[in-house]
């Protein structure tokens, strides 16, 4: 991964179609708060060690979720921490994780997606795991 917050950034605009980076850090921010609440364990800091330093609390210092969300629920997550639209937290939200999944090796990325309910995998640009 690329361990500049530019450049993470930069991957996030590019793919969310995000003409100011000021747009990809709202959006990475409200989605790493989102994911950091349900995620448990060395998952969660191995993903926040492969971050930027300025991105990586958002992810473990995340407060624990109290029930598991489904896609559509964390994508309106999103969007209440976000611009409240659900159509730009969706975007968001592949952007985001897209970008991660870019970044992280498959195995770390398996063991994330298994701790989300099914179907969370489509958010990340790949297939539910078997």
């Amino acid at each position: 991964m690329n361990s500049s917050l530019e450049g993470f950034l930069g991957a996030v605009a590019q793919r969310g179609g995000y003409e100011a980076q000021g747009e990809a850090a709202t959006a990475l921010r409200a989605v790493l708060e989102v994911l950091g609440g349900h995620l448990v364990g060395d998952d969660r800091m191995d993903l926040a060690a492969l971050l930027p330093q300025q991105c990586a609390p958002l992810l473990a210092e995340a407060v624990p979720a109290s029930e598991p969300l489904t896609p559509d629920a964390f994508i309106d997550a999103v969007a209440a921490r976000e611009s409240g639209d659900p159509t730009e937290a969706r975007r968001a939200v592949t952007a985001v994780l897209g970008a991660l999944s870019d970044a992280v090796d498959d195995a770390l990325l398996r063991r994330i997606i298994t701790q989300l309910p099914p179907g969370h995998a489509g958010l990340f640009g790949r297939t539910d795991p078997h």
